[in-house]
């Protein structure tokens, strides 16, 4: 567990009520019918529920393509060394 100085957590406080300042203030500053559809737009994302694990891909399929210029390289041909 992580310990934060008494300084550090009054800044954190501080930092939190000045969001909630700013915030308000900016909600303030919506038309009616703005703010009534954001809310309701916000309700709507918290009433979903959360995204299920992404479905399994098909064996021998690579996560992602390689950015380009950046391929693996070819496998290189195994010839036999001359000995002198």
């Amino acid at each position: 567990m992580t310990k934060h100085s008494r300084l550090e957590k009054q800044r954190r406080a501080a930092e939190g009520d000045r969001v909630k300042e700013i915030e308000a203030a900016w909600f303030a500053s919506l038309t009616p019918d703005t703010a009534k559809s954001f809310k309701a737009s916000v309700e709507a994302a918290r009433t979903r529920p959360p995204a299920g694990p992404p479905e399994d891909m098909p064996p021998g399929t690579m996560p992602r393509p390689p950015r380009p210029g950046h391929e693996p390289r070819p496998a290189k041909e195994e010839r036999p060394r001359r000995r002198y």
